[in-house]
């Protein structure tokens, strides 16, 4: 880890989570990190859904909750950047404190809620970025006392689809109550019918349509996989995200915070969502988009999601202990391993430990 890196996470740490989150933002507001694009390699690009990645690495959805930075985080070196998740209207989320370091395992559990100035301060944000470059994907949700869930993910495309470069449908966080359930089958097919038809309707008489992702938990069951896998093929969705936070507790090394409830992420999450990661490949085929989150720390980690199934990867944990230098370092490293195996381009990797993981018991 480089001095910079050392004493700001020292700064930071020596602040409350949620505290030092905020500061972290206004320093890429202000210009404070160091702007360090990653060199780009035509081995790392990824096209898919008819975008051009420059690379494939994101960062996750949950750090810019408001769209306040995503050109800062592209200019860390990211390939593409989640904001979000959004609601339609305003809401503080869940009471405080809600995020806890675990720091001897490098995870966090957070029970946040979806906290976030709703979708008129977000979208202002998001059309006075219109028109620059880079991939900056919109992730929605729906607000905690909402009558209408569903209604509330139509509003999210209808008014996002014009200025993201994807949208994100978030029914798995496990800080909303009831928002899981979402996943199950019948409740699925009724809302990914709506945003496919939101999403339609929206982009009529653009060049092409806005892709849409599904963001899963890792904590389902392998019927609730197959389930969803159907119903994601069977309604032309784009793609599926895995995984957000899980709700159990592998083994921790870390006693302080541990017995918090919330979602659970960083690295203990890797093995777990890289299996269900392999699993939903499996499933839907080598054609559908998957993204792969959960405990991406390093080029290593990122090219084993890859090679387990994933078109691309994404990280948030992982720069909260190794910080802002992190996607550069990831990226570079991935050049190189992209050199010592030999391949020009990094998707020739993909699915080259399919099985390992697939197989692997949840």
């Amino acid at each position: 880890m480089s001095l910079f890196n050392r004493l700001g996470r020292n700064l930071l740490f020596a602040l409350d989570p949620e505290t030092a989150h905020g500061l972290s933002i206004k320093a890429l507001k202000c210009g404070v990190l160091p702007s360090a694009p990653a060199r780009h390699d035509q081995r790392l690009g990824v096209r898919l859904c008819g975008l051009d990645f420059p690379n494939p690495l994101g960062m996750a959805a949950g750090y810019d909750k408001n769209a306040e930075v995503p050109d800062a985080l592209l200019q860390l070196g990211f390939g593409f950047a989640e904001v979000g998740t959004v609601t339609p209207l305003p809401q503080p989320g869940n009471p405080k404190p809600r995020i806890f370091r675990l720091a001897e395992d490098e995870a966090v559990i957070n029970r946040l809620g979806f906290n976030n100035e709703g979708h008129a301060a977000f979208g202002q944000r998001l059309v006075a970025r219109s028109g620059r470059p880079g991939i900056v994907g919109v992730n929605i949700g729906a607000n905690k006392d909402s009558a209408d869930r569903i209604g509330d993910y139509e509003l999210g495309v209808t008014r996002f689809a014009r200025y993201a470069s994807y949208l994100t449908v978030n029914i798995s966080s496990p800080n909303t109550p009831g928002l899981r359930d979402m996943q199950a089958r019948e409740s699925l097919a009724e809302l990914l019918i709506r945003v496919v038809a939101a999403r339609d309707a929206a982009v009529e008489g653009q060049p092409k349509k806005t892709p849409v992702f599904l963001k899963i938990a890792p904590d389902l069951h392998e019927a609730d996989l197959e389930d969803i896998a159907a119903e994601v093929s069977e309604k032309q969705i784009e793609g599926v995200i895995v995984s957000n936070t899980t709700i159990g507790r592998p083994r921790l090394a870390s006693t302080a915070h541990a017995g918090e409830n919330g979602g659970l992420s960083g690295k203990p999450l890797f093995q777990r969502s890289t299996a269900v990661l392999a699993r939903m490949r499996r499933l839907l085929g080598p054609e559908r988009a998957l993204i792969g989150v959960g405990g991406v720390d390093s080029a290593e980690t990122a090219l084993e999601k890859i090679r387990a199934g994933a078109d691309l990867v994404q990280l948030y944990t992982g720069m909260v202990y190794a910080g802002p230098s992190l996607p550069r370092q990831i990226v570079g490293d991935l050049s190189r391993l992209a050199a010592q195996e030999g391949v020009s381009s990094l998707s020739e990797l993909r699915d080259t430990r399919l099985a390992h993981w697939a197989d692997q018991k949840l």
